[in-house]
């Protein structure tokens, strides 16, 4: 099986509102995701994706679209974190998203393979498909989310 893999990184901020940790504070990190595709290599002379499963270009946009752009800078909430929110919402033009789990680096994990997932599927009718993605909430701490 040939992949490849691209690698983004944004900033985003959350808590864990039931921790017994620190973690139940507000705080931040630095992400680093990886997408990793798989699908088959399109040749196609001329073509100026010929020779590749995907332009790795055309994977950054597509995921800033769709995800990188959307939490970078943000604040990951919980839905039923209802203390956060409403200081949140106090807080004019706060760029907060709010999702349905609790935003653990696992729960994180989950939902932009959830997302990411649609937007690669088959996309040149080459199988073309989201493999595998990492998410590093630290250098040392992550969750990996396969397909299979």
């Amino acid at each position: 099986m040939l992949t490849i893999t691209r690698k983004l990184e944004f900033d985003a901020g959350h808590r864990i509102p039931d921790h017994k940790s620190q973690c139940r504070n507000l705080h931040g990190h630095r992400y680093t995701l990886e997408i990793t595709l798989v699908g088959a290599v399109i040749e196609e002379e001329g073509s100026s994706d010929n020779g590749m499963i995907m332009d790795f270009s055309d994977v950054k946009t597509l995921a800033k679209q769709h995800l990188v752009d959307v939490w970078d800078h943000a604040f990951l909430a919980y839905e039923k974190d209802t203390a956060v929110l409403e200081f949140l919402a106090s807080l004019p033009n706060h760029k907060t998203v709010v999702i349905d789990r609790i935003p653990t680096v696992e729960n994180l994990a989950r939902t932009a393979f959830d997302i990411l997932k649609s937007v690669f599927h088959d996309r040149f009718g080459t199988g073309l498909r989201l493999q595998k993605l990492v998410l590093h909430e630290t250098p040392n701490c992550w969750a990996e989310i396969t397909a299979d």
